[in-house]
This record gives structure tokens, sequence and C-alpha cells, in this order.
């Protein structure tokens, strides 16, 4: 078991520093001056150059990279080119929205997933269960932003119960108010992604129904129901906890852009902003951070499933 941490762990750091050459490499070929945006538009080519040169931005590429990436390795994300501010701070604030979005709306596509996937799966030779998995795929095919527009219609503007758009000036300072604006985004992004699982959720469940010990049990006199219930679920768990790996990625993708649909001042305005900009820095560990994220629960996945499949532990010895 410690080879296997070691290697993954190994695998993550490689994982992060090609990132981050991409990353940086990337922003490079945008368009776009920040020192044009700084000094404006009536500002002199020697004016921008000694912004340019004040910045550091004339420097060659692999020392930019290397001041970076050396911050970063000291848990300094650098500052922001027009704001001054610590990048560090900028992203512990806008996370207080982006955080909450997600976990609120992992929790609602699970809720939305796990029992449908398992009904859709018992029910299938059924008319309702051929409908769950018929509703499955239709909400995992539309498009988030369209979802969004739909539940602004129906739920804010139609019967008045969520706001619209906007989040409190004033943050968690009152919980209810801060967790009344996330509901209508979490909303958006649980139902979209809870349709994929709910997808991977009915294909493990119909893969648990023909395995030999539930059909076994089956023949020795429990129900199919309580029969994939005491034998066949930890198999599905297992299928569940691979799948929520890839499915934190699409949260993270899904809260960038429904946030700018709810003007939710979270990560994902702040990217759109900055990447207008050309604050770099700000961008670049931004991104970088959103990454290691990703990479980082993709690891836990690993090691989570590894710790509770006994055959994966047999594969590895």
């Amino acid at each position: 078991m410690f080879r296997f941490l070691l290697t993954r762990f190994g695998l993550l750091l490689v994982a992060l520093e090609v990132t981050s050459v991409l990353i940086f490499l990337t922003l490079r070929v945008l368009p776009g001056d920040v020192a044009q945006v700084i000094g404006g538009t009536t500002a002199t080519p020697e004016q921008l150059a000694a912004i340019r040169a004040g910045l550091g931005l004339d420097d060659p590429l692999v020392l930019q990279y290397l001041h970076w990436i050396g911050g970063v390795l000291r848990l300094d994300l650098g500052t922001s080119l027009l704001t001054g501010v610590p990048v560090a701070d900028e992203l512990v604030q806008k996370m207080q929205v982006t955080v909450p979005l997600a976990l609120l709306s992992l929790a609602i596509a699970l809720l939305v997933a796990l029992p449908l996937g398992v009904i859709a799966a018992v029910r299938r030779h059924h008319p309702d269960g051929g409908v769950l998995g018929v509703l499955g795929q239709l909400f995992a095919a539309v498009p988030a932003v369209w979802a969004g527009m739909m539940f602004i219609a129906v739920f804010a503007l139609g019967l008045g119960l969520f706001p619209a758009q906007g989040f409190p000036l004033d943050g968690w300072a009152r919980p209810w108010r801060a967790f009344h604006s996330l509901m209508l985004p979490a909303l958006t992004i649980g139902v979209v992604e809870g349709a994929v699982l709910l997808r991977f959720v009915r294909s493990a469940t119909l893969t648990a129904l023909g395995q030999d010990h539930v059909r076994t049990a089956a023949a020795k006199g429990m129900t199919r129901t309580r029969a994939l219930v005491t034998h066949g679920l930890p198999s599905v768990g297992l299928s569940i906890v691979s799948v929520l790996g890839l499915q934190v990625a699409g949260l993270i993708v899904g809260a960038v852009v429904i946030e700018q649909l709810f003007a939710l001042p979270g990560l994902g305005r702040m990217l759109v902003s900055d990447v207008g900009n050309r604050d770099l820095p700000k961008v670049q560990s931004t991104i970088l951070v959103l990454t290691a994220l990703v990479l980082v629960v993709g690891t836990v996945v690993d090691v989570v499933h590894r710790l509770i499949d006994p055959r994966q532990r047999e594969i590895g010895s």
C-alpha cells in the first residue's frame, strides 16, 4: 500500500508540473497587453515599456515561469497586476461562493442520481423505469446554461421562490440569505450532473443485479430488491466512488459557467474578468489551484477505491 501511495503522489506531482507549464505557456499566447490596460489608451510607448519593465513582463519566459512557480512552492500565489492585492487573499474570498456552490450541487446530484438510478435499473421492464432512463438521457444532454435560464424563468421569475441573480454583499453574515441565493444555481448544476451520474448508477446497478451472489441470494428466497440492497449495493458504491472523481471536474466547470449566468461573485466571474484584463499572475494561479483541486480529488478517489475494494489490493500485491 505504501508503494502505491508513493507512486500516486509522484504521479500527482508530475501532473501538476506539466499542468503548470501548459497553463503558463497557453496564457502567453493570448492576445492583449496588461500594460495597455494599466496605462490606458493615452499611454505613450515609453510609458508602456516602463510598465512592462516594472512588472517583469520583459524578462525571458523561463525566468518568468521560475519566478512564478517558485512562489507557488512557497505558497505565494503572486500579486494581482491590476489591484496589487495578493492572489491568495482574493481566492479565499471567491471560494466562499464557489466551494459552497460546488458542494451543494454535488449533494443535489447525489440525491437525484442514487435513488432514481437504482429505481431505473430495478424497474427497467416497467414504464416508470423506462421514463426515468429517458429523463436521465434527456437532462444529461441539456446544456447547463439553458437549464439555468429555464430554472430562472420558472422558479425565480414565475414562482418567485428564489432570487434570479446576485449574492449578499455581506456574504455569509446572514447564512440563510446566502444559502437561498445559491440554491437555484446549485439546482441547475446538480440536476444536470445528477442526470449524468444517474446513468452510471443505473448501469452499475444492472451489473450488480446480474452478479452470481445476488442471483443466488434471490434464488434462496430473498426478493430481488433485498438481494440487491444486501449483496449488490457495495459493488455499486465502488463504481460510484470512481465516477465521483470525474464529476468533480464537471462541477467546477459548471460552477464557472453558472456563476456568470447568476451573477455570483465567485471564481468563475473573477476568471472571466481577469482573462479579459490580462492579469496573468492571477489567472494562472487561479487555474492552477482549480486544476490541483481536481487532481487531488482524483488521487483521493483512487486511494479510497483501493482501500475499500479488496480486489484492487490483491492486484497490487
